[in-house]
């Protein structure tokens, strides 16, 4: 059972509901999530405007963004942001099958070896950055990543480890 209580649009603040049609037309709905942060109305705008920036902007493609979510998320345990970027990966093209395997078999996710490593580093960074090393990161440059990639690719993983976190404390419901 959700711990705080989502706040609908006629339940919103007012500094809220500005931010509300934001998001409303990019997904055609507002997440639990994001009506959960509307409590603190200036954190629920900090972090729209962090998701929209990592999320629909940047130089990665989107559908590697959301197999970081994904990874992300399957990582830290998180059923909230796992069947909401699973949902998205599928709105992608991607099929139930590899939507599992990009998180159970990466091999078998039908990505490049360049895309699978950066996962991994998401993955590992999110559970345990202490175990990451320079030699994984000299890897990443060779397979091709710059560093803006690379720091793209690592504040995914950064928003969804936060977003994980606060999800879980609150057991907000999923709601896709």
């Amino acid at each position: 059972m959700t711990r705080i209580k989502p706040l609908e649009l006629n339940e919103a603040p007012e500094e809220a509901k500005e931010v509300y049609a934001e998001i409303q037309g990019a997904f055609g709905m507002v997440p639990n999530l994001f009506k959960t942060y509307a409590h603190f109305p200036a954190l629920l705008k900090a972090n729209w405007e962090k998701t929209k920036s990592l999320m629909m902007g940047g130089q990665l493609p989107r559908e590697l963004k959301e197999c970081i979510a994904r990874v992300v998320s399957e990582a830290n345990g998180c059923r909230y942001c796992v069947a909401a970027h699973s949902m998205m990966l599928k709105h992608l093209g991607f099929d139930d099958a590899r939507v599992e395997a990009v998180t159970q078999r990466l091999q078998d996710a039908g990505l490049p070896e360049k895309e699978r490593r950066l996962l991994e580093i998401a993955r590992v960074g999110s559970l345990n950055p202490f175990q990451l090393t320079d030699r994984d990161f000299g890897e990443l440059r060779r397979l091709g990543w710059s560093d803006a990639e690379i720091v793209e690719a690592l504040g995914v993983m950064e928003l969804f480890t936060a977003y994980n976190k606060f999800l879980d404390s609150l057991a907000v419901e999923v709601d896709f």
